[in-house]
Formats: C-alpha cells, sequence, structure tokens
C-alpha cells in the first residue's frame, strides 16, 4: 500500500479534539504519515497532502473556518462548528475508539462514558444553543473507565467530556470504576445540578473531582434560565448535604441568548450564586455584545470581588486601558 501524507487541523478549541486523534490514529495504522496543526494557513515549506481534514467544534469560528476552506478548498471539514454532517465513522467504516495522542502535549486521558442528553425533548429550549440533544439523541453509554484510561505509564487522569453523566445508564459502574481505580476526574463539561438526587450527589462527594488543570477541587455545572432558580439552588443544596460545598462548583451562566434578558435578571442570577458562594463563570452567546463580554472579563478574571462594575466600566473604555486596569487591579488585590 503506498503511504499517503495527510494534514489534520484543528480549528478550534482548547482541548485535544478526539475526532482528529481517531482519525490520526486510523491513517498511522494503514501506514500513512500524519501531520497535526492548528496552523489554518498554507506554510511556505508545506509538502503536498493527499488528504486535508479540519475540525472546528464552535459556531464563533466561522471566520477562521471559512479562511481554511480558502486556504485549503479539497479539504474534507467537520465538527459541530460546521455545517457539514459527515462523521469519521462514515470516512474510515465501522467502530473505531482508538486514540493517538502524539500531537497533544497532555497526560490525561480524555473521552466519553456517555452520549446524548436527557433533555433532548423536541421543545426543549436548550436547542437553541447546544447541539447535543440533534446531534445524540437520547442518552447511552460509549466508553468503560478502563477504555478511556490509556493505562500506565500514564496518571490516572481523566477528562471526561460528557454532556450529562449521570444520564447514562450505567454511570453507578463507572463512578465504581472511578473509586476503585483511584483516579482524579474532570468533568468539564458540566453535570446537570437541576437533575442531580441524593445518589448522584453522594456519587460525586465520594470521587476525587478537579478542574481542568487537576489541581483544584471542582465541579462543573450551569444555570442559564432565571426560571429555573428554585432547582438550581436545591440541587446546589442537596450537593453541600453530600460533601460538596458550594466553593467547589464553577457555574456557566448563559448571557445574551434569551431575547427578554433584562441586565436586572443577569444581577439577579449573578448576585444570587455570589451570595451562596458558588462560583459564576458567564459564557456569552452573542460575542457582539461588547457590554456582556466586558461583564464576562470582570468575572473571570475574579475583578469582582474588588472593583465594582461602576467603576471597572467607567475605566476600561478601550481594549488598551481595559487591559491596562486589571494588571493594575490585580496587582493590588495580590
Amino acid at each position: 500500500m503506498t503511504q499517503r501524507t495527510i494534514r489534520l487541523t484543528q480549528i478550534d478549541g482548547a482541548l485535544p479534539n478526539l475526532a482528529l486523534m481517531k482519525l490520526a490514529h486510523w491513517h498511522k495504522s494503514v501506514g500513512d504519515e500524519v501531520v497535526l496543526t492548528r496552523q489554518i494557513e498554507r506554510d511556505l515549506f508545506e509538502p503536498t497532502y493527499d488528504v486535508v481534514y479540519g475540525s472546528a467544534i464552535f459556531k464563533f469560528s466561522q471566520a477562521r473556518l471559512m479562511r481554511f476552506q480558502h486556504q485549503w478548498p479539497g479539504a474534507i471539514v467537520g465538527g459541530t462548528g460546521t455545517p457539514f454532517v459527515r462523521t469519521v465513522e462514515e470516512l474510515i467504516g465501522g467502530e473505531y475508539e482508538h486514540y493517538d495522542y502524539s500531537g497533544y502535549d497532555v497526560d490525561y486521558s480524555i473521552g466519553f462514558t456517555q452520549r446524548g442528553c436527557r433533555m433532548a425533548t423536541p421543545k426543549s429550549p436548550c436547542r437553541k444553543f447546544c447541539v447535543v440533544p440533534d446531534k445524540e439523541g437520547k442518552p447511552r453509554p460509549e466508553n468503560t473507565i478502563a477504555d478511556i484510561w490509556r493505562g500506565n505509564p500514564y496518571p490516572k487522569k481523566l477528562h471526561l467530556l460528557d454532556n450529562d453523566f449521570f444520564g447514562n445508564p450505567e454511570w453507578r459502574e463507572r463512578i465504581a470504576e472511578i473509586q476503585d481505580g483511584k483516579f482524579r476526574v474532570c468533568m468539564s463539561q458540566g453535570i446537570n445540578v437541576r437533575l442531580v438526587n441524593d445518589e448522584a450527589a453522594s456519587a460525586l462527594a465520594s470521587i476525587q473531582y478537579r478542574d481542568t488543570k487537576f489541581q483544584e477541587r471542582r465541579l462543573y455545572t450551569a444555570w442559564d434560565n432565571i426560571g429555573d432558580e428554585a432547582v438550581f439552588f436545591r440541587g446546589v443544596d442537596r450537593l453541600e448535604c453530600a460533601g460538596v460545598p458550594p466553593k467547589h462548583l464553577m457555574v456557566y451562566m448563559l448571557i445574551g441568548c434569551d431575547q427578554s434578558e433584562t441586565w436586572d435578571r443577569i444581577w439577579h442570577r449573578f448576585n444570587a450564586m455570589v451570595a451562596r458562594g458558588v462560583m459564576p463563570y458567564p459564557m456569552v452567546f452573542d460575542k457582539q455584545r461588547k457590554d456582556l463580554v466586558a461583564f464576562q472579563r470582570w468575572v473571570i478574571t475574579g475583578l469582582y470581588r474588588v472593583v465594582p462594575w461602576d467603576k471597572y466600566r467607567r475605566e476600561t473604555k478601550s481594549k488598551e486601558s481595559e487591559d491596562s486596569f486589571m494588571r493594575s487591579a490585580l496587582c493590588g488585590a495580590a
């Protein structure tokens, strides 16, 4: 078989791209030479490739995607950030659960224990901003912990990409595997705190949950709609009773999506979370809303703890003044 040269392009996303990792493993298994890159433009000294792939996860990457397609007009493109529905399985045939990590400088193992979402109903409001219900449908098991972990000598650190860990009919088995193996686990895509019951809360308290750097104790969840306030805090209370303190929760806070949303409603959610001791993390739906982008930066940098919002906005009218203000404010708070 003639060796081919393959270009795999990660158009966006900070985490390793599983689709490209799967393609890399498959192509290497048949003897192809593989180049994995985040570079969009064609380099002057790049070879002529037999096949070029591009993967984009986020809708806001359209400009980078268009640049990539202009540079590589014959490329095979896919991912949730594109209008294309082609899957890796369609390209290489059948089920293939092997991944090549060589293009990524990470020591953890990454993957899914489940796919799908319990909220995948035709009238679910999350369909407006979440692709999982349409793409994956109802929840189903995907991999065991042994399937995901790369084994020795790699550390027992798992980055799970599950969108609904407890929607997995086999979640109890996965928890037992995490406990028995003494794994540290990052669930950065979040757990659905609205659906957490006492059993699930106790299960979370029993494992070594961590942040994306596997250092701090951290669980991720979301509060997107003001109408979910009661059920959201009921879940926070349930977790606390099980042994997960509110300070361990980072809460993704969707803003700028609901057309009826007002600043009063944004402030209500933000202040309620701060008062309860959880860590808000605003997620801006419309990046053209500069006021919301500034609010996001004010919150995720932690400046909200030391600098009033009005002062922050008054003294950060440009990107340069904002950066200068943040440096001085953070130094003063240190």
